[in-house]
């Protein structure tokens, strides 16, 4: 990185980036549209590489400008934590435990699991939903300390973690009087005959069902 690079710069590339174009961003900077267009041309001049394209009216991320983009949200979002963490450090001695949870986990099965915590005396419990990858992410930058997930973390070498099996249940079939007599026949053959409600293709527990459907050649509807 050149020596004359200049977080202001970074600050105003990254402010331009999210608006969409300058103007929108000198306007909630309120500066002047040329002082917001030089500080981002001293940035690309930093860099070396052209950051923003024209695209119909406004502006839109190079190749280059999309790399320093993401490097720029992950600075900013810590930036914007600071003063929680600087907060934190001077008060009363707390328990910090930042929890991410997978969308496709149960919130019971959450709240069964983080029972035991909820006692700590001074805790400070905060709980991110999200989807896996996402909570991953902020699990490698530090931002979790943990994540409750449907299912293991995929392998990845570029992140040190740790996936452990917390436990398991038995999955079950609930429907009317009516439903449960016709798919009780041939069950579970029958279960081709009766309208189902699924859970969504993304968690786990569907992945087992699908397989457990297509393994005893069931088409459900």
């Amino acid at each position: 990185m050149s020596t004359t690079f200049n977080y202001k710069h970074l600050y105003y590339f990254w402010v331009v980036a999210k608006e969409g174009g300058i103007s929108r961003a000198a306007d909630k900077l309120d500066m002047a549209v040329q002082t917001v267009s030089a500080q981002v041309r001293e940035l690309e001049r930093s860099l070396g590489y052209a950051l923003l394209k024209p695209a119909g009216r406004g502006l839109v991320l190079t190749a280059a400008g999309l790399a320093a983009m993401q490097q720029a949200d992950q600075i900013f979002q810590l930036g914007e934590d600071l003063p929680a963490r600087v907060r934190d450090a001077v008060s009363a001695p707390t328990v910090r435990l930042a929890v991410g949870i997978c969308d496709g986990l149960p919130k019971l099965v959450v709240h069964r699991l983080i029972q035991p915590v909820i006692a700590e005396p001074h805790l400070r419990l905060l709980c991110h939903e999200g989807n896996l990858n996402d909570l991953l992410g902020d699990l490698a930058l530090h931002r979790l300390d943990v994540v409750l997930s449907d299912r293991p973390a995929p392998v990845n070498p570029n992140i040190k973690l740790y996936s452990h099996n917390l436990g398991s249940s038995t999955i079950g079939w609930y429907g009317n009087a009516a439903m449960l007599k016709d798919a009780g026949k041939d069950f579970p053959q029958s279960l081709a005959d009766v309208p189902m409600l699924l859970p969504t293709p993304h968690t786990a527990v569907r992945d087992r069902l699908d397989q457990w459907f297509e393994q005893r050649a069931i088409r459900p509807r």
